[in-house]
C-alpha cells in the first residue's frame, strides 16, 4: 500500500504518534520520582550516623557476629539491639565490641546499658562519632513511608523503603509492623521518618516484606537512663541487670493474666483453659483416620514471640495444648495403654545448654477437681546464670474414664518459681466438666 495517499498519511501519522508517546513514557519512567529523591536524600543526610557493630573474639580478633547501630544522645553513645551484643553480657572476657563508621574508621566500644525485654542496648564509643540522629515523637498514620538503614549481610550501608503499619495487635511484646526487608546485619539500625527522625529500631523479620521494629519510646527511656549515669562510674553487672528486668517483666504479665478467671474452651465433656489473652494464637484439628481405633481432637495456644537471652536460650513465652482421645472399639486396657503412651509423650521442647539451665525436677500427684480425677506432673528447671528465673512445665490427664480421656499441658519460660506454681494451680483449677 502506498503511504502518500490521505489514508496512508493518516496511518503513518498515527504510528508516529504512538512512537512519540512511547518515547515520552519511557523518558518519564527514567526520570527520578519524588519518592526516589526522598530516599536518596535521607541516605545522603543520615547514613553517616549509622555504624556497623562487630562482636570480636577477644583472643583472635576475628568476627563472631555483626549488626548495626546508630549514634544517639550526647554523641558518644550508639544504640543497637541487645541480641547483637548479648555474648559480651554472658562472656565479657571472651568478646569485645568495635564500631565501623561509614568512612571506614574503626573505634572500640564498651557496653553501657541494656534493656533485654525490648531487645535494646547502648554502647559507648572510645573515639569521636558523627552527629547523633534525632528521636521522633511523631504520631504516624498507617501507610506512612519509612526508611530502614543498616548493614545487611556485611555488604555495607544500605537503605530499605517500607511502610508503617502500626503496632502488632496480638503480641505480648510491643513491636511495630514494618513492610520492608530487614535482613541479617541490619538488626539494631534505625528506621526513619521522611524528616529523618528515628521512629523505631530494626529488630527482626518474618520474610516476605514483613519486618518488625522496637518502638522508639523504649529507646528514649534507655538513652535517658544511660545518660543519667555519671561518666566514669563503674559498669553494672549486666547479667544481674538483665535478670532483674526479666523478673519484673514476668511479674507484670503473670499478674495481668491471673487478675481475672482464665477463658475456657470445650473439648467433648471437658472444660479447659483456652485463649487466656489476645497475644496467644490458637489452633485446633481433629485426627479421625478410619484405620485407627480412636479419634483425637487437639487444641493449642502459644505466644509467637519471646525474649532473647542468648543464642541457646530464650524466655517470656507461654504455650498450652489439649488432646481429647476417644476409643473406637478398644477395650479398657488397650485404651489405657494408648492414653498412657500419649501422656508420657508430652514433653517441653525448650532450648538452653547445660551451662544455662539445670535439669527438670518434677513432682507428680493426683488432683480432684469438679468430679474429675487428674494425674498431674509439675516440673521446673532453674536458670543457672539468672537466679530466681525458671522454666516450668505442667502436664495432666484424666484417669476416671475407660473409653475417653483428656490430656493437657502448659509451658512457661522465664518466670519466678512462685508465679510458676500460681499459674499451674489456676490452670488445673480451670479444668472441669462442660456445663
Amino acid at each position: 500500500m502506498r503511504s502518500d495517499t490521505p489514508r496512508g498519511r493518516r496511518g503513518a501519522g498515527f504510528l508516529c504518534g504512538l512512537l512519540l508517546l512511547g518515547v515520552a513514557i519511557a523518558a518519564r519512567a527514567a526520570e527520578p520520582t519524588e519518592a526516589d529523591s526522598a530516599t536518596r536524600e535521607i541516605f545522603r543526610k543520615f547514613a553517616g550516623g549509622v555504624v556497623q557493630v562487630r562482636m570480636l573474639h577477644a583472643d583472635s580478633g576475628s568476627k563472631a557476629s555483626i549488626g548495626s547501630g546508630f549514634v544517639v544522645g550526647r554523641g558518644d553513645h550508639v544504640a543497637t539491639n541487645y541480641h547483637v551484643v548479648a555474648e559480651i553480657v554472658h562472656q565479657p572476657d571472651r568478646y569485645r565490641i568495635e564500631l565501623v563508621l561509614r568512612d571506614g574508621q574503626v573505634t572500640p566500644a564498651k557496653l553501657a546499658d541494656v534493656d533485654i525485654v525490648h531487645d535494646l542496648a547502648i554502647v559507648r564509643a572510645e573515639s569521636a562519632l558523627p552527629p547523633p540522629l534525632e528521636l521522633s515523637d511523631e504520631e504516624l498514620d498507617k501507610g506512612t513511608r519509612l526508611y530502614a538503614l543498616g548493614n545487611p549481610y556485611d555488604l555495607g550501608a544500605s537503605i530499605v523503603e517500607g511502610t508503617y503499619n502500626g503496632l502488632l495487635e496480638e503480641s505480648i511484646y510491643e513491636r511495630v509492623h514494618f513492610t520492608g526487608s530487614i535482613n541479617p546485619g541490619m538488626s539494631g539500625g534505625p528506621t526513619l521518618t521522611r524528616s529523618g527522625r528515628v521512629m523505631g529500631v530494626n529488630v527482626s523479620t518474618a520474610g516476605n516484606q514483613v519486618s518488625f521494629l522496637v518502638p522508639v519510646r523504649f529507646l528514649r527511656s534507655l538513652v535517658e537512663r544511660t545518660e543519667s549515669t555519671e561518666v566514669g562510674a563503674p559498669s553494672p553487672d549486666f547479667l544481674d541487670l538483665a535478670r532483674r528486668q526479666l523478673l519484673d517483666n514476668q511479674k507484670a504479665y503473670v499478674e495481668r493474666l491471673l487478675s481475672a478467671p482464665l477463658e475456657t474452651v470445650t473439648l467433648g465433656a471437658y472444660r479447659l483453659p483456652g485463649r487466656m489473652a489476645l497475644f496467644l494464637r490458637c489452633w485446633g484439628r481433629t485426627d479421625d483416620k478410619k484405620e485407627q481405633p480412636y479419634t483425637a481432637v487437639h487444641y493449642g495456644c502459644s505466644t509467637e514471640d519471646d525474649l532473647y537471652i542468648s543464642g541457646q536460650q530464650s524466655a517470656g513465652s507461654i504455650s498450652l495444648s489439649h488432646s481429647l482421645l476417644t476409643s473406637r472399639g478398644l477395650g479398657a486396657f488397650r485404651f489405657y495403654s494408648l492414653f498412657q503412651t500419649h501422656f508420657a509423650s508430652l514433653t517441653p521442647l525448650l532450648g538452653g545448654a547445660e551451662e544455662d539451665v539445670t535439669r527438670f525436677s518434677c513432682l507428680t500427684r493426683f488432683v480432684e477437681n469438679e468430679g474429675i480425677t487428674l494425674k498431674a506432673a509439675f516440673c521446673t528447671r532453674a536458670y543457672r546464670k539468672l537466679p530466681g528465673l525458671y522454666d516450668a512445665f505442667l502436664k495432666a490427664a484424666s484417669v476416671d474414664e475407660s473409653q475417653t480421656g483428656v490430656a493437657t499441658s502448659l509451658t512457661l519460660t522465664g518466670v519466678s518459681f512462685e508465679n510458676a506454681e500460681r499459674f499451674a494451680r489456676r490452670f488445673l483449677e480451670t479444668i472441669g466438666r462442660k456445663p
